[in-house]
């Protein structure tokens, strides 16, 4: 009975623990070149979708869950849109992709 009462205050220590464990969220960021070829610029997961702040060319994707994405560059024509996979975000972990040189 006693081993019952200790496994059973366990398990809800254990489960209360997990409920108030939380997702850090990161981001993603990067500068598009030139700035006014961007659009718009995206996130992509099975998950999650997010879109990008954009300010002169600099982006910044906020508030990311851990995993592995996409992020879509929608350029303005003549510029070709750009496609980086493989994109892993880790728990509260900021990805920096740089300077992302756009092609017409």
């Amino acid at each position: 009975m006693k081993n019952t009462f200790f496994i059973l205050t366990a398990i809800i220590i254990i489960a209360l623990g997990l409920a108030f464990t939380t997702i850090k969220p990161a981001y993603i960021s990067g500068k598009i070149i030139p700035a006014e070829a961007v659009k718009d610029v995206w996130a992509v997961s099975p998950k999650d979708t997010t879109r990008a702040l954009i300010v002169q060319g600099s982006f910044t994707i906020p508030d990311v869950k851990p995993g592995t994405y996409k992020v879509i560059i929608d350029a303005v024509e003549p510029y070709k849109d750009v496609i980086k996979d493989g994109i892993i975000i880790t728990d509260g972990e900021p990805v920096d992709m740089g300077e992302i040189k756009l092609e017409k």
